[in-house]
């Protein structure tokens, strides 16, 4: 057992009444070992896989805040640390794979990467095939405000265990990077962030009231929005409205848009994928945190 496991166990197995089994059958049952089966076949041939090698990796509970527990995969650097903290919210198909290879890609520059399971009420879009299933009968039942608190209790754990809480910042991919722009609007003490083609709009709902352009004017954390002009998914109205809304705010945030990219164009298991443009994202996205002042180690 690790030390995260040793200092979480004793308070994580005082909730597991609420889901009805064990701590290592929750945890091992809710974070995918391999890519989501919605996201079949894999293009191996771009599929990036980073070693775990000089960091510390694992799936932890964190206890959520209404008293759920919600499994997360950190990533870190080894040592003492304090890290820099990077929340990392996924598509959604859950903590596969890929969101937890990108965790280990901000380890090696120095980060605690934490990717929660915000799914985790609702089921586990990692075992369905479905794309259509996984929207109607998991996302879309997911409340922002569960979401957001989830993110709170992320932020909790990786400061207890290494994190930096003075050097917290947030990435998100697809719904994930709408979620980026709501939990920036949400904690202010984020130094910085960054959405990749995240949707800014939509109608309003009980579980969804607000969208990222009705907060945009008012946002203090700096947020780059990184999306594709061929996004068929996120009309390019939709992005230049929140460019439009960014500007009236004192944030200073940002948006750049790929002219030839789609949507999910950092995917690198999927044919979205599109290196060039990945890759320069990846590259901004570094840059975006150590503008604004992320540090290292």
């Amino acid at each position: 057992m690790t030390m995260l496991e040793k200092e979480t166990s004793t308070e994580f197995d005082s909730l597991m009444p609420r889901v009805g089994f064990s701590r290592r059958g929750f945890l091992v049952g809710s974070i995918a070992a391999g890519f989501a089966l919605a996201t079949q076949p894999v293009m191996a041939q771009t599929a990036i896989d980073t070693t775990p090698d000089g960091l510390v990796t694992g799936i932890e509970p964190l206890v959520g805040a209404d008293r759920h527990p919600v499994p997360a995969y950190y990533a870190r650097p080894e040592g003492k640390g304090p890290f820099p903290v990077v929340l990392v919210a996924s598509e959604i198909f859950g903590v596969h794979h890929y969101i937890q290879d990108v965790c280990r890609r901000l380890a090696h520059q120095g980060y605690f990467a934490i990717a929660p399971d915000l799914f985790v009420r609702q089921g586990d879009p990692t075992k369905i095939s479905n794309v259509q299933q996984i929207l109607d009968g998991i996302v879309a039942k997911v409340p922002d405000a569960q979401v957001l608190g989830d993110l709170d209790a992320a932020v909790k754990f990786a400061t207890a265990h290494g994190g930096d809480a003075k050097r917290l910042y947030m990435t998100g991919f697809c719904w994930g990077g709408r979620i980026t722009w709501l939990y920036a609007a949400h904690n202010s003490t984020l130094r910085a962030a960054v959405a990749w083609y995240g949707k800014v709009d939509g109608a309003p709902s009980a579980l969804a009231p607000k969208q990222p352009v009705d907060l945009a004017a008012g946002l203090t954390v700096p947020v780059l929005g990184l999306y594709g002009g061929k996004d068929q998914g996120i009309p390019l109205d939709d992005v230049e409205e929140m460019k439009g809304a960014l500007k009236k705010g004192k944030s200073g945030s940002d948006i750049v848009v790929f002219p030839e990219a789609g949507h999910a164009f950092h995917a690198d298991y999927r044919p979205s994928y599109r290196k060039a443009e990945a890759e320069e994202g990846w590259k901004r996205l570094l840059d975006w945190y150590a503008r604004h002042g992320s540090g290292r180690g």
